[in-house]
């Protein structure tokens, strides 16, 4: 890929997103829907695919109280506005919430899970009103929308485009060494946007203070029980934040994060680990500039062969940028920042998803630990080898049988859990 390829790659997949971007996604793909039909729906039949359900089932829902898809598909309808992309609801005010409970009460919402969808990430919304039926589909990426269409009138039909369907539009077209070499050797100018990350991150770790979101796991590394056992050091701030950031968005708090490769969890590991140990290690604001770069620019190109949704818990890929990134603010070199990833594969390979929900921020805490633990190792030159598990020589090799395991090797995986969560409730989960 060329320079500039590689920069509107990062742009593109490094956005912000208020809110689990997989209620975000359906109910962006609901405002498609009503804007097609011109007014706001009677009914509203939404059909998902399994990965997009078990990640909307148990997250809170920004500026509502309200946690999981019901809601987010009623205000998708009643003040979505598609042009947002993944802030869909910034709109949202509590008579818009009371008009969305009445949606609910009123049964004018059925959500169905696609056993049949073509991708992993797959939203199908129909909408009627007085006679007259939209439909909108997002495949692929979260805000990839796919069809539209209001009656007879076919608005927009790419679905032809995800016909055997590769996991990314862009497979394989990177290398850890085209990673690193674009986040140290492009002219620092043209770096500089990806400290917005940054602002909007820090500011969700810091508003997370300000109130008990979620399992309050950042909040409680920063009182004196959490710094008594864990101490004062850069490690736990790196904990403290990134659980705070986590802690708030979890559970719905309405305010912006910068996500990376349609997730703002994966945003925020990619970003805040490195941000916390720059500033303590007296890094330049360069240096750190090239840090996030590497950070997120790693994420992305795992999550090119993983896929957008799968069983592996993202935290694995966004920790593994961000252990690169610190990897390089400590001084290291390519050969070092290839040893943290074999590293962080080698502990973290195999973490289940099941969905998103609060205790994310649990999953986050494993994620950055071993992230700090990689990079120190890495950086003395100690790895695993290529005599141990699935690591190899080749960083890349590695890389891609980590996407192995998670995007094929967890299938049934994938599927226990999603039975799992769906049954739990009345107690019969059922046995495959």
């Amino acid at each position: 890929m060329t320079q500039n390829e590689i920069l509107q790659l990062i742009k593109r997949e490094v956005v912000p997103a208020t809110g689990c971007t997989e209620p975000m996604c359906v109910a962006l793909c609901v405002a498609h829907a009503t804007e097609a039909l011109g007014g706001q729906p009677d009914s509203i039949q939404v059909s998902l695919s399994a990965n997009v359900l078990k990640n909307a089932m148990g997250v809170g829902i920004p500026g509502t109280g309200m946690v999981g898809l019901p809601i987010a598909i009623a205000l998708g309808a009643i003040v979505g506005k598609s042009s947002y992309r993944l802030q869909v609801l910034d709109d949202c005010t509590p008579e818009a919430v009371a008009k969305g409970r009445e949606y609910i009460e009123q049964g004018r919402i059925s959500i169905s899970l696609d056993k049949n969808a073509c991708d992993n990430l797959f939203v199908d919304v129909v909408c009627k009103r007085e006679g007259h039926r939209s439909e909108a589909i997002i495949a692929n990426q979260h805000t990839r929308l796919v069809y539209l269409c209001c009656d007879n009138n076919v608005i927009l039909d790419e679905r032809s485009a995800l016909s055997g369907a590769s996991v990314s539009d862009n497979e394989n077209t990177l290398s850890l060494k085209e990673v690193f070499d674009f986040a140290t050797q492009t002219p620092i100018e043209h770096l500089q946007f990806i400290n917005e990350a940054r602002v909007l991150n820090e500011h969700v770790a810091q508003e997370a203070l300000k109130g008990n979101y979620g399992h309050e796991l950042g909040k409680t590394l920063t009182r004196p029980l959490g710094k008594g056992i864990m101490g004062d050091s850069i490690f736990s701030h790196i904990l403290s934040v990134t659980s705070c950031a986590c802690d708030a968005r979890m559970a719905g708090a309405q305010i912006p994060v910068m996500s990376n490769s349609g997730s703002g969890n994966q945003g925020i590991a990619a970003t805040l680990p490195v941000v916390v140990f720059a500033k303590e290690n007296h890094n330049t604001e360069e240096e750190l500039t090239r840090a996030l770069i590497l950070s997120h620019l790693t994420a992305i190109y795992i999550k090119q062969s993983l896929g957008r949704l799968s069983a592996l818990c993202g935290c694995v890929v966004a920790s593994t940028g961000s252990s690169c990134g610190i990897t390089l603010l400590m001084g290291g070199n390519y050969g070092q920042v290839a040893y943290s990833v074999k590293n962080m594969i080698a502990n973290l390979a195999g973490m289940v998803c099941d969905g998103a929900k609060p205790s994310c921020a649990l999953k986050l805490s494993s994620g950055v630990s071993t992230a700090v633990l990689s990079a120190m190792l890495a950086i003395q030159n100690k790895y695993v080898t290529n005599v141990e598990g699935i690591i190899e020589d080749d960083v890349d090799r590695c890389i891609r049988n980590l996407t192995l395991v998670g995007a094929k090797g967890m299938q049934e995986t994938d599927r226990m859990v999603l039975d799992i969560m769906t049954h739990k409730r009345n107690g019969t989960s059922s046995k495959s």
